[in-house]
């Protein structure tokens, strides 16, 4: 029996808007992934940065301990995450929207419109403030559409403060709070 004859009116063909609208309705924790990678081979100058607000952050695996996120090929963080070996993963903290929204604006410097940040190990942006840290190691650049999924490697951890996560929901920012008990 084919899909469209099972009787469920509210089932319809998949169509960019109307997948963008459905992804809308999960909730996700925001994270900032930065990463430094040596200068183009085509320029001239030192490492170059990047980062990005993600909410597509998972883990993958216990053993090894493995975590992923994806990013588009059209995004202007593509070329250094194209070459970076290392990357941090900032899992944001309800006060930390302003990272969100600048990491997540393009055209613009990142690391100097949001200056809470210090090179950290390997030279790779660290945000400071973030709720948990992790310090990785790209093992794994898989193309899946637009988009390239980074398995990577934690290497180090560091937790920050505590704190609600900041959590992407319908098209904009909002967090976790306690349950209302029944």
């Amino acid at each position: 029996m084919e899909w469209s004859r099972q009787g469920d009116a509210d089932l319809l063909p998949v169509d960019r808007d109307l997948f963008r609208a459905l992804l809308r309705r999960q909730a996700a924790t925001v994270t900032v992934v930065t990463a430094v990678a040596p200068a183009h081979p085509d320029a001239s100058g030192g490492p170059v940065r990047a980062g990005f607000t993600a909410t597509s952050f998972t883990s993958v695996s216990l053993d090894p301990p493995l975590v992923s996120f994806c990013l588009g090929t059209v995004s202007s963080s593509w070329p250094v995450f194209a070459r970076a070996e290392h990357v941090a993963v900032h899992l944001l903290g309800a006060h930390q929207r302003e990272a969100a929204r600048v990491f997540a604006t393009g055209g613009i410097d990142r690391f100097a419109a949001y200056p809470h940040w210090t090179p950290g190990p390997f030279d790779v942006p660290l945000l400071t403030g973030a709720l948990a840290r992790l310090l990785c190691r790209v093992v794994h650049r898989v193309p899946v559409g637009d988009h390239t999924l980074f398995v990577v490697e934690p290497l180090a951890l560091g937790g920050g403060e505590d704190g609600d996560p900041l959590v992407h929901h319908r098209g904009g920012y909002t967090t976790t709070g306690p349950l209302a008990r029944p």
